[in-house]
């Protein structure tokens, strides 16, 4: 760690940052409907307005993880950010389908800088206790971003398909803010000389060697994506189970979403306290059982009520999984591969969450809406299994 000690003011900057990775697809999800009429394309044609960013974002991160391991994370920060508000705000005075879907490209480039950078800003200014507050702070403004941009989007959506996109120009100031908050670490202190890399097929080298001697690094990748694939069973298809309750008005459904934020943002902001007294893997391994519960729940429910506790053991589950990854990667990585390492993990959580409706979409026709909980059931119970053996013969119980 370095000899400086951020202020308040920083983390404030790094957490107003982190709800806009969340926003990047959440801004919009209430009016793909209204897009879809507004530049007359079908619905497939539309749902690439919502999936587009994702897929750069898992192209662009190893790319920003290398950048930001040569330079640090300030500068590729504070430019993700300006680039973020210009792509996402374009969508303003987009008029037609193909200027919008090339501003939600441009949008993606920017949330891949700045979702590695403010991992690795987090890894930089902080240490020990402070650093893992901070990041479960940082997963719990993530949270309380999932909850609240939808009601912030729809609301806004009643104006007009294009003023959502407006919100996402709020990333300019905040990269302004970030320009006089956000201080120079170690790396970007240091001469080109000592920034010096090897060359790409060196590093990739080095790399596959680093996952063969740390196999626990891509073991962490794979939890990530796990806990995103999880995460969008419930933003996906929750709310085709409510509507066999009969629950169906969009803000009745963003309730039972908010509340899923709300109970993750709650639990990742105790999560220091927590990782204190059990550690990061029993944290986890209670994550797996939450998920096993809330599914199954889910997969047998016969009420609205009972639905919503569902969430609330979902939601748990994800906050207490979040910051464990982060922190599992600042605590393998090597000083020097904390950009390009940190990179996999959003490429592992984006793509999760692409894979997941069209991997659980399968279910329905043979199973039907409930056996998508099932099936995600069985999986987190698998997880549980898994990671409770290793967990056993780690402490010596087994």
């Amino acid at each position: 760690m370095d000899d400086f000690s951020p202020s308040r003011v920083t983390l404030w900057v790094i957490l107003a940052t982190a709800t806009l990775t969340v926003m990047a697809g959440a801004i919009i999800g209430p009016v793909v409907r209204q897009i879809q009429l507004g530049v007359g394309v079908s619905e497939s044609l539309a749902g690439l307005i919502i999936t587009t960013h994702g897929i750069l974002i898992v192209v662009v991160s190893p790319i920003a993880g290398t950048v930001i391991d040569r330079l640090g994370p300030r500068r590729p920060l504070i430019g993700g950010l300006i680039v973020y508000g210009v792509g996402g705000g374009a969508g303003l005075v987009a008029e037609t389908f193909l200027p919008l879907l090339l501003s939600r490209v441009v949008l993606g480039v920017g949330v891949a800088f700045v979702y590695t950078a403010i991992t690795v800003l987090i890894f930089t200014l902080y240490a020990g206790q402070r650093m893992n507050r901070a990041l479960g702070l940082r997963s719990s403004a993530n949270s309380i971003g999932a909850a609240v941009w939808p009601l912030v989007g729809g609301a806004l959506g009643a104006l007009s398909w294009q003023a959502p996109f407006g919100v996402y120009l709020v990333a300019v100031p905040i990269g302004l803010a970030a320009v006089v908050t956000v201080p120079e670490a170690g790396r970007e202190r240091a001469s080109p000389a000592d920034r010096s890399q090897p060359g790409l097929w060196a590093r990739l080298r080095s790399q596959g060697r680093l996952f063969v001697d740390r196999p626990m690094i891509p073991a962490v990748y794979l939890l990530y994506f796990g806990a995103n694939l999880f995460l969008y069973v419930v933003v996906v298809f929750y709310p085709q189970l409510l509507a066999g309750f009969g629950v169906t008005s969009s803000l009745a459904v963003g309730v039972y979403l908010a509340v899923n934020g709300a109970s993750s943002a709650v639990a990742a902001a105790f999560y220091d306290r927590l990782l204190v007294r059990f550690g990061r893997p029993v944290l986890v391994l209670v994550a797996f059982g939450l998920w096993t519960c809330g599914f199954v729940i889910a997969a047998v429910v016969g009420s609205p009520l009972v639905a919503g506790g569902a969430v609330v053991l979902l939601g748990v589950g994800t906050g207490l999984v979040f910051p464990s990854a982060f922190g599992w990667i600042e605590a393998l990585a090597p000083a020097d591969r904390q950009g390009s390492l940190s990179s996999y993990v959003a490429s592992a959580g984006y793509l999760g969450q692409f894979v997941s409706p069209l991997a659980f979409g399968t279910v329905i026709p043979v199973f039907g809406i409930r056996g998508v909980f099932g099936v995600a059931a069985v999986a987190a119970g698998a997880g549980f299994a898994l990671l409770g053996g290793m967990v056993a013969r780690e402490t010596g119980v087994a």
